[in-house]
């Protein structure tokens, strides 16, 4: 059978307009704004019978290899009352697709490309430790190479539940864990390795924000294959997050004003014990530091599990205070002196001023003891006013006896009379003035007595006030050591 001219120009003309079509579409892909359009091309190759819900593996013995990493970029907030830690981490995880290959010189020479998140698979990795959705930003794309490695980079605001100890609070150290898991699937379909080597991981801080008021010291990083009913195994990556808590703010502005107020109320021991001046010296530095703790009691942590140290330090400081006012109190009482106060028993003359200054180097109160004799003496000065003062019974008759002649004698003179001799050598004014006389006698030597009990009481209590000084003073020194010691090594470790 045989065609016609006509017949043939219209087969040529049809086989043409074919291979300009296929040419085109080769080409870009499509006519219009498409036309010669690498990506939209190569993104139509890559989505052609794409099935998303499937893992991306042709033969489905062979496990899908997921390598994640992890830097820390920023620590947002720690909650010690709720247990949780809130960081910002930039978190990276790549994986093989074997679905998602094409030769770039059928493409232009493209060898990645970024595709909608929505479009591909996604392995189902999370952590553990989640309790909240933090603000993270949405990143709608994945990049996938022309041998199939997907690379999905995102950051992520991290609220993880975290096991606080803030018992060395404010030289605490932490350790955060952040697990990361396939939720679902086993080993045998999903395994999790590192992008990068423990070693670079750990010490890796490059992106870090350092200007807050936790330091990262490192990541560490432990694989671990667990099973829940020995059935099932699944991979797990836990990266153990280690900040430290930087003491600058909480040493200022908690511990030094709790350390001058302790020396002031150690230097308020050297105010004289019988005067009133100590005790109210006490009672402000008490009322001072509780007005400093209710300031600060909204700056240490609460929790449930345990009181921080620092804590127990102000409470054992505002215990050593009380101690100190009690101490104060005692001794003024001691000292005080009372016209009826008992005299210091035998026992306590020797045990406190006789054998407690040669045990414990207690020199004698010269100052006090010369505090009161002028005392004594001013006294005895405005009773010889009355010419009655440190007088006997005899001294005191022949001072009536020679007033009463000289007073005799000298009325006769200005009567013109010669002297008379008396012949009665005690009248009855005489006697009056003889009693009044030796009852002033007797009030002085009562008083006398008086204050020699109150200056035994006076050196008795100046001995336990330095003695109980010293031991104040030994055990603030022997609570400081300790405190000092047990934050240093903690600090160090």
């Amino acid at each position: 059978m045989r065609l016609s001219s006509a017949g043939t120009a219209l087969i040529f003309l049809l086989i043409q307009g074919a291979s300009r079509a296929c040419t085109v579409k080769k080409a870009g892909g499509g006519t219009g704004r498409f036309a010669n359009a690498t990506l939209v091309r190569l993104s139509e190759f890559l989505s052609a019978g794409y099935k998303k819900g499937v893992r991306p593996v042709k033969d489905w013995r062979t496990s899908t290899i997921v390598a994640i990493d992890l830097m820390v970029y920023s620590i947002l907030n720690v909650d010690e009352k709720n247990q949780v830690l809130t960081t910002y981490v930039w978190y990276r995880q790549s994986w093989t697709d074997e679905f998602l290959v094409w030769n770039p010189e059928d493409f232009d020479e493209v060898k990645q490309v970024s595709i909608p998140t929505a479009n591909v698979w996604v392995p189902d990795i999370l952590i553990n430790e989640f309790v909240d959705v933090g603000k993270s930003p949405d990143i709608p794309y994945v990049y996938v190479t022309h041998d199939g490695l997907v690379r999905n980079y995102k950051p992520i605001q991290v609220v993880t539940a975290c096991t606080l100890n803030i018992y060395n609070f404010p030289f605490d150290v932490q350790k955060c864990s952040l697990t990361f898991q396939s939720w679902l699937h086993t080993i045998d379909d999903i395994n999790i390795t590192l992008m990068r080597t423990p070693e670079e991981l750990k010490e890796d801080k490059s992106v870090f924000m350092n200007q807050g008021e936790w330091e990262l010291l490192h990541i560490l990083s432990n694989y671990k294959i667990f099973s829940v009913d020995n059935d099932d195994y699944y991979a797990e990556m836990k990266f153990h997050v280690v900040i430290r808590r930087r003491p600058l703010f909480y040493t200022v502005n908690l511990l030094l004003p709790s350390i001058f107020l302790m020396v002031m109320d150690i230097v308020g021991f050297y105010l004289p014990p019988d005067s009133g001046e100590r005790v109210s010296f006490k009672i402000t530095l008490l009322l001072g530091y509780s007005v400093f703790l209710i300031i600060v009691s909204d700056t240490l942590p609460a929790t449930a599990i345990g009181t921080p140290l620092i804590g127990v330090y102000f409470v054992v400081c505002m215990a050593l205070l009380v101690i100190s006012l009690t101490e104060t109190v005692l001794i003024v009482r001691l000292v005080h002196k009372q016209d009826l106060q008992t005299p210091v028993p035998h026992w306590v003359k020797y045990l406190v001023l006789e054998r407690a200054p040669v045990l414990f180097c207690i020199h004698k109160k010269h100052r006090l003891c010369s505090r009161l004799s002028s005392q004594a003496s001013d006294l005895d000065y405005k009773d010889n006013n009355y010419g009655t003062a440190q007088c006997t019974h005899h001294h005191t008759c022949e001072i009536g006896r020679r007033l009463s002649q000289h007073d005799r004698e000298a009325g006769l003179i200005r009567m013109g009379l010669p002297p008379v001799p008396s012949r009665d050598p005690t009248p009855p004014v005489m006697d009056n003035i003889l009693q009044e006389v030796t009852a002033i006698r007797h009030f002085l030597e009562k008083r006398d007595r008086a204050r020699e009990v109150a200056k035994e009481w006076l050196q008795v209590g100046y001995v336990l006030d330095v003695l109980l000084f010293r031991v104040y003073l030994v055990a603030m020194v022997a609570y400081s050591i300790t405190l000092g010691t047990l934050w240093s090594v903690w600090q160090v470790a």
